[in-house]
């Protein structure tokens, strides 16, 4: 069979049935989503809810105690937070009920959870989750509602057109308002969202769900703790004409986006519920609709009927638009629809080091399969690798497979030479994927090993931790040869900390970086050094004159030779230079880097038989600290350009804690719903700026700042910075 038709034949199966006959679960029936919120919004709760309904894991865990199924690392678990995302699966068979309307009835759903952190620190957690999802559920604390991360993950989400649903979570909290956070979504967030299905009460008298699009009350049993058994009946008479202005509300919106609804509401037939379903899950997929549906994962109301709106409303990989990349070699787009029968395309979205496994490597696959034993490409590199182990995730469990498909989500063990974002394909058809962009660290500290015993145990340590990480940096300080690990916030450092001791055994202590302080001169002044030594046979002689003058910030040092008649040998004045360049380490206020100033040799004198080059380089070093002391010399610090983006109302606060910080205002704009405040402030006084900032403005402000200049210490402070030394 020639080439030719071989790829005729191969694009009419790529064109009739995207899926692989050996794949258990079709694309069309698989969902691969992201749980995301604010911190403490429920949204491991309500993961371990999901798992329990499509019969995953028979107990259901509790945050509290520690035991469920995505918190399984110990820092999790002790602190019941989430740090790390979790990828799960779990199976959903939408079941036909009387009267209610169901997309995909009586067809079972392969379901692929990542529950992500709600910390800010663990933001990259979420961010490549996010890149590689095809929906997303959006949880929200029924009292506090719209919260400072819940912006955060929802930019997130807009960045990579991630459909979505919100649950409104904790109708059970005392102060549950439902209806005040689906107004928060849409003023402070910009949604277009809508009710679908709406609590039907709050705090102590939650009953269920009021089912918008079927008209329908899902009322649970009182007697099932567990929340698995619920009883559909007619909206109760109280509740009728509430759920009617919600249906025609919904009716109306849906019909202002959809061409098919909107023709049968101009033409006033009736809109069934599979119509109106169907519209939905459209616009949901087109980013021009949030449903809305509210409960509580804790006592076990609703979690069943949002299950059915993620099937009913949330992609299948077949929905999304095809992945798209550059050729490495041409650099013009290229796309990767999904398709088992194309060629193979993958993203790296997540590095982590397990300890009975080794190095796993989680990846997104869209297009292709891929096989045990079968190699893959990295166009970053250039290089191939065979892969020898394939594993599917459930949480902290591992479950090793043959093969996996398009739209899957799996991991590979003992890859090398891989990065986060890196794309895995064919060679034949190399594709280069965007990776996830990550924000850059925030804050730093110095580390170091407690033993000597244990500094080879901690670079490895920190050279795996930062590949996992892509927002935890290590770098050694080229002033105080410091070791200094940065990331995004003090707790993100603290558990970096926690999990050295405690995975790789290495004990550190940790502190503040040492700031690099620089000295520079104010006046001009001339400097003598001398050398004179004589004890017995061959002595020391060597004397150097020099004259310096003060340059502008950021000029650098500049040396000039104008000895003339010979007074010191050409051959001893590049031991004169070498002298000048090694006393520019040491100044003589607090021994720091000194900068910015012109040095001219203008004179000296030598020995015939005691002169050498070791003699003339002491000298000059001597002459130029005479200069330093008479060209009043003074101590500069490190100053940073500091970006703030704040909602208006903390604008004032931010700004007067800059102020104090010795920081000065450059400008301030105003964009988006926000007010950007530009200031250059000293690095000595940043210490501790992310917390500080996060409780001036309730965790809604970010900021981000860079080196921009030197500039000299007010002597007030002076002594202070001396002391710190030890000077």
């Amino acid at each position: 069979m020639s080439t030719s038709v071989l790829e005729i034949e191969k694009a009419s199966i790529m064109t009739t049935n995207p899926n692989s006959p050996n794949r258990a679960y079709p694309l069309e029936r698989t969902r691969n989503i992201g749980i995301s919120a604010h911190i403490d919004a429920g949204k491991t709760t309500l993961t371990e809810r999901i798992l329990f309904y499509t019969g995953m894991i028979h107990k259901i865990g509790d945050v509290d105690d520690g035991n469920t199924v995505t918190d399984w690392m110990e820092q999790e678990k002790e602190r019941g937070i989430t740090i790390t995302s979790a990828a799960t699966t779990c199976f959903w068979n939408q079941r036909r009920e009387e009267g209610v309307f169901k997309l995909f009835e009586n067809q079972k759903q392969r379901i692929n959870i990542i529950d992500t952190p709600g910390h800010v620190d663990f933001t990259a957690e979420v961010e490549r989750s996010l890149r590689v999802l095809d929906g997303a559920i959006l949880v929200f604390d029924s009292v506090a509602g719209v919260q400072p991360q819940t912006e955060t993950v929802w930019r997130q989400a807009n960045k990579y057109h991630v459909p979505r649903i919100c649950f409104v979570n904790k109708m059970d909290k005392v102060g549950a308002n439902f209806d005040n956070v689906v107004r928060e979504i849409r003023t402070k967030l910009g949604a277009n969202a809508w009710p679908i299905l709406i609590p039907l009460g709050k705090e102590d008298h939650l009953k269920g769900q009021l089912d918008v699009i079927n008209k329908k009350a899902i009322i649970y049993s009182d007697s099932d703790a567990f929340g698995s058994t619920y009883e559909v009946t007619p909206v109760p008479e109280e509740h009728r004409e509430m759920i009617d202005q919600a249906y025609n509300d919904l009716v109306e919106q849906v019909a202002n986006l959809d061409d098919e609804v909107g023709t049968l509401f101009l033409e006033e037939k009736p809109v069934t519920p599979k119509d109106l379903k169907a519209a939905i899950r459209r616009l949901t997929i087109a980013n021009l609709f949030i449903p809305v549906a509210g409960g509580s994962a804790f006592k076990n109301k609703g979690v069943q009927y949002l299950v059915d709106a993620v099937v009913d409303y949330l992609p299948s990989p077949l929905d999304i638009p095809p992945a798209k990349g550059i050729d490495p070699d041409t650099h013009k787009e290229k796309s990767a629809p999904t398709d088992d029968n194309g060629d193979f395309c993958s993203l790296a979205f997540k590095l982590w080091s397990d300890p009975f496994v080794g190095k796993l490597v989680f990846f997104r696959v869209y297009s292709g399969s891929l096989s045990k034993g079968e190699t893959v490409y990295n166009p970053r590199t250039g290089k191939r690798e065979r892969i020898s182990r394939l594993i599917q995730i459930q949480a902290d469990k591992r479950e090793d497979i043959q093969t996996c498909y398009s739209g899957d989500i799996a991991a590979i063990v003992g890859i090398k030479n891989i990065t986060t974002g890196d794309t895995l394909c064919d060679e034949s058809n190399p594709i280069l994927l965007e990776p996830p962009s990550f924000p850059d660290p925030v804050i730093s500290m110095a580390i170091e090993p407690k033993t000597k015993l244990d500094q080879e145990k901690m670079a490895n340590a920190l050279q795996r931790l930062s590949e996992e990480d892509p927002t935890f940096r290590v770098y050694t300080h080229e002033d105080t040869g410091q070791t200094i690990i940065a990331g995004m916030g003090e707790l993100h450092l603290e558990i970096i900390r926690d999990r050295m001791l405690r995975e790789f055994k290495v004990d550190a202590n940790a502190g503040k970086p040492q700031i690099a302080y620089r000295e520079t001169i104010t006046r001009n002044a001339t400097g003598e050094g001398k050398l004179i030594k004589q004890s017995g046979g061959r002595g020391q002689y060597g004397h150097v004159v020099v004259k310096v003058e003060p340059r502008g910030r950021g000029k650098g040092v500049t040396i000039e030779n104008k000895i003339v008649g010979g007074v010191i040998p050409k051959e001893y004045i590049p031991a004169v230079k070498k002298g000048i360049e090694e006393s520019l380490t040491n100044g003589v206020i607090g021994g720091y880097q000194v900068i910015d100033f012109y040095v001219e040799i203008v004179d000296g004198s030598y020995h015939d038989v005691d002169s050498n080059e070791l003699a003339f380089k002491l000298a000059a070093i001597f002459a130029m600290k005479d200069a330093f002391k008479k060209g009043n010399s003074i101590l500069l610090e490190p100053i940073m350009k500091v970006e703030c983006v704040t909602p208006d109302e903390y604008q004032g606060d931010i700004m007067g804690d800059l102020n104090r910080r010795r920081g000065r205002i450059v400008s301030i704009e105003a964009k988006n719903f926000a007010t950007i405040i530009h200031s250059e402030v000293p690095l000595a006084e940043m210490f501790g700026y992310a917390t500080a900032i996060r409780s001036l403005s309730k965790g809604r402000a970010s900021y981000s700042m860079e080196p921009s200049h030197f500039e000299p210490v007010p002597a007030q402070i002076v002594a202070a910075v001396l002391d710190q030394k030890g000077v």
